[in-house]
């Protein structure tokens, strides 16, 4: 099933290996407000080759790719990053 992504900001850590770690995300909702989540959870899912993702995002070696789990009024949701480096704009599907 494809999903259309959102543009999202994103808090990152730089580890010393070059690694990125998600910290948090922030969005602007339905009502044009500026939400802001912290990640409580988050896999690796990058570096696997060229391919069409389960949400229908298309994606490279070189695409950055986190599943990340955050808490939404008390629920968890898991939400997919996606990160093109030489775009340098991270996108979320649900």
């Amino acid at each position: 099933m494809e999903k259309k992504p959102k543009e999202v900001d994103v808090i990152c850590q730089h580890s010393s290996d070059g690694s990125i770690i998600p910290l948090r995300i922030r969005l602007t909702d339905e009502d044009g407000l500026r939400q802001a989540f912290t990640i409580k959870e988050y896999k690796d899912l990058s570096h696997n080759g060229t391919r069409t993702m389960p949400d229908g995002m298309y994606v490279t070696d070189r695409t950055l790719i986190f599943q990340c789990k955050i808490c939404v009024i008390d629920r968890e949701r898991i939400i997919t990053l996606y990160l093109d480096p030489p775009n340098l704009i991270w996108k979320m599907t649900d």
